[in-house]
């Protein structure tokens, strides 16, 4: 069975998540290179092994949310869709089953809350972890005086904390915002959509999702 180390390990998957983040350095995206997409991994399959989902949903889930960008190497628009089908080639090459692949690309192609739903319960792992890496380390740009609101946004989060209480059903998205960098209400308008994305992926997996920003309860 593919495992989430062999994946780490083949080369064409390094390749491009190295194209990705070159391309997004180039464009001025905030970073979506190795420090993301493991932390999304991680996440993704914590939440899923917290609840009960047998191991190998737990690997499979780990997988998907470590090769879930690797479509920005061929452009940002779209990335989920091209992701999902570069993963799909790359996971058929190392002799992963059909089952396993085609449940890695679903969840991969509706990461995105442009185009995506949570339509499977690895999907709604996947976009519960994403859209909660939000925080100051996914800065590119240094340069606080040619900030736009994605980078003021990102860089004004201090602490990001996502914990799961399975006797409760609840998923908790707690962050810390430098009220000098940029005011609450920033973080609203550029993260509405996945906020909102993220309450419904975890009502998909019947769990209860809350964002708590400085202390207070604001979902």
């Amino acid at each position: 069975m593919i495992t989430l180390k062999d994946v780490k390990e083949n080369p064409e998957v390094d390749a491009l998540i190295r194209g990705a983040q070159k391309q997004l350095n180039a464009m001025g995206y905030t970073e979506h290179g190795h420090r993301h997409i493991s932390i999304v991994s991680k996440r993704a399959g914590d939440i899923l092994e917290k609840l009960g989902y047998p191991e190998r949903t737990v690997e499979l889930t780990r997988i998907a949310g470590y090769m879930h960008d690797i479509g920005n190497c061929i452009n940002r628009v779209d990335h989920a869709h091209s992701g999902a089908i570069l993963a799909y080639n790359i996971l058929k090459d190392m002799g992963m089953p059909v089952d396993e692949r085609t449940e890695i690309m679903m969840a991969i192609g509706n990461h995105d809350e442009k185009t995506g739903n949570a339509i499977s319960d690895i999907s709604a792992a996947l976009i519960l972890a994403d859209k909660s890496d939000a925080h100051r380390d996914r800065v590119i740009n240094k340069n606080l005086s040619t900030f736009d609101i994605h980078d003021r946004v990102n860089y004004a989060v201090t602490n990001t904390n996502l914990t799961l209480d399975p006797e409760e059903r609840k998923i908790i998205l707690d962050l810390t915002i430098d009220n000098k960098i940029c005011p609450v209400l920033d973080y609203f308008e550029i993260f509405m959509e996945r906020t909102m994305m993220s309450k419904y992926a975890a009502k998909f997996l019947k769990i209860w999702f809350e964002l708590i920003i400085n202390d207070t309860k604001l979902l």
